[in-house]
């Protein structure tokens, strides 16, 4: 009787928000096709109207924007580079599987013929939606999201660009070696760029990586985590970016044979215990922490989690059915939130609906969504495990109601 009434007190917890919990053995074939409709779904919703604008040369001219309250006054256009580029290093997995006849292959075709569109737009000076690409140092940032989405989907997304825009952008990336990153996790952004030469064979600035490899290792506390610098800080940044990127830009170097401090699979474990300690931060109610900067990137927390389960597989001690259930459980949460997106489709200041006293100075509509990152899993077929598996509890569902899971502990992850 207690057990079930647990049981019944986790559902009703997440009905509330308009969840679905499945048990382990309650979980059905269609329970799990409808998780990758709805992950499918919600990713539509937030790309749609980024996409077709800026595939159009319209997203300057019609995206609803929202600033920060406490704006530092920086060029405002930034915004549409912030929209772009995050959302697009998001999507790509997804654009790169194969055409289809379903419902969601579809929406994919569409989805990559827009951004294939708004690749071009981006970079060419005639159209009205070329991007920002000199005048603000934010530029930075937005335009490595853009060279990890290559890296990420070259064969989808660079290689189908024509040679003028392929020029234009190795050009414009190029320029943006005159920006003098923050001495932080912005180190990553100019070494995700140089990587991405690299990985097209052009010339690339061998010290920006050997510089950004050694400091971000300098930072490396233990057991999974980065200090963002050289003071640490309790946010999500090894999620937004820290482990992400460092990963990806030690496997480039890898197999282009680029010397580096560091190797890939020290790195990857690294990741790995960090996506330990973010899934135990799910609680049993399907909520995280709402901690430190940036809490307005939403779901971009878990970036390191989807990439794991994309790319690389998930730590031996977490289930594909465990991982995605968590997820999909949390994204239903914060979604079913009436204020999240704006009349016109774009997504609003907020954790969870409309907040806009949460955004930092640096913060418009466009820098959200760095939330797509969650959605790498997409990228998997539709016949992998991690989206035929039967849903399971995660782990603080299981601690809190009394059942077996894995004990935690420390892990010395130096060499």
């Amino acid at each position: 009787m207690e057990n079930n009434f647990r049981k019944i007190l986790i559902i009703l917890l997440c009905l509330s928000s308009g969840l679905t919990v499945f048990s382990q053995k309650g979980n059905t074939s269609k329970g799990q096709v409808d998780d990758r409709a709805y992950w499918v779904n919600m990713l539509y919703e937030l790309s749609e109207p980024v996409l077709r604008n800026m595939s159009k040369g319209e997203l300057k001219k019609n995206m609803v924007m929202e600033y920060s309250p406490t704006w530092d006054g920086r060029n405002k256009n930034v915004a549409y580079m912030e929209a772009f580029g995050r959302l697009i290093a998001g999507v790509a997995p997804w654009l790169n599987l194969q055409d289809d006849d379903t419902p969601e292959g579809k929406k994919r075709k569409q989805m990559r013929e827009w951004a294939l569109s708004g690749y071009a737009n981006a970079v060419n000076p005639d159209n009205p939606d070329y991007l920002l690409w000199t005048g603000s140092n934010q530029i930075l940032v937005d335009a490595a999201y853009i060279a990890n989405s290559f890296i990420r989907a070259p064969k989808a997304l660079w290689e189908p660009l024509d040679p003028v825009t392929k020029e234009r952008y190795v050009k414009e990336f190029k320029n943006l070696r005159k920006i003098r990153p923050a001495y932080n996790n912005w180190l990553l952004f100019r070494a995700m760029i140089e990587v991405f030469l690299a990985s097209i064979n052009e010339e690339y600035d061998g010290y920006v990586l050997d510089v950004a490899i050694r400091k971000i290792n300098e930072w490396y506390l233990g057991d999974g985590w980065y200090a963002d610098g050289p003071e640490y800080s309790l946010d999500y940044y090894n999620g937004y970016v820290m482990h992400p990127m460092f990963v990806e830009i030690l496997e480039v170097m890898e197999s282009k044979k680029i010397y580096s401090t560091v190797r890939f699979d020290l790195a990857l474990r690294r990741m790995q215990r960090y996506n330990q300690l973010i899934e135990r931060l799910i609680s049993p109610e399907a909520a995280f922490p709402a901690v430190g900067r940036s809490m307005t990137y939403r779901m971009g927390a878990f970036q390191a989690l989807a990439l794991s389960a994309w790319k690389y597989g998930l730590p031996k001690t977490m289930t594909n059915g465990q991982v995605r259930n968590a997820l999909t459980c949390v994204m239903k949460r914060m979604f079913a939130v009436e204020g999240n997106f704006n009349e016109g489709g774009y997504l609003q200041l907020g954790f969870v609906g409309h907040q806009p006293e949460l955004a930092d100075y640096y913060t418009n509509n466009g820098s959200l969504y760095i939330t797509s990152l969650v959605f790498l899993p997409l990228g998997l077929p539709a016949d992998h495990p991690f989206w035929i598996s039967p849903a399971e509890e995660w782990t603080s569902q299981k601690a809190w109601s009394g059942k077996p899971f894995l004990k935690d502990y420390h892990e010395s992850i130096k060499q």
